[in-house]
């Protein structure tokens, strides 16, 4: 995580003569100066302990699972060809598809159909992925999630074998 924030804080107002600076001014600078360090520093810390309670975290997560590599492995999976499609194929194309991500066992989805449209050389089928946290207590969540889907199935490609 690379932030670098920087808060300044000025308390007083300029003249249009500068020169005609008074002591409470000098003061006030000097307090906004000294605020601004006590700011900065605060911030500085702050995200050096985030950065500190990640890496640990990560550390932790790694030593209970030593089997599982920080490393994304790509995954690979073989797509229908387009004379085959159908929308039930679809839906369990994208199921196979979504296995394939790191995603905690918590968290259950459901796959919708929401409808085809025909363009002049392709046919699209839209998906909807709504994902949530159900609980025995709250067994209607109420944040979801969703991830849509498009799948295009091309009209002039030649058919594959």
């Amino acid at each position: 995580m690379a932030v670098d924030l920087t808060i300044f804080v000025y308390y007083g107002y300029k003249t249009e003569n500068m020169s005609c600076v008074t002591m409470d001014d000098e003061y006030e600078h000097i307090l906004a100066e000294s605020a601004n360090i006590i700011i900065n520093e605060a911030m500085k810390n702050a995200f050096d302990h985030l950065r500190y309670m990640e890496q640990s975290q990560e550390r932790t997560s790694q030593d209970q699972n030593p089997n599982k590599t920080s490393s994304y492995k790509k995954k690979t999976m073989a797509w229908t060809a387009c004379k085959d499609f159908t929308v039930e194929l679809g839906k369990q194309q994208i199921e196979e598809f979504i296995s394939t991500w790191e995603i905690h066992e918590s968290w259950l989805h459901c796959i919708d159909f929401l409808r085809a449209t025909e363009l002049e050389f392709s046919k699209q089928y839209h998906y909807q992925v709504k994902w949530s946290i159900p609980t025995r207590r709250k067994p209607i969540p109420y944040a979801t999630a969703c991830v849509y889907f498009i799948i295009e199935v091309s009209k002039i490609k030649p058919s594959a074998k």
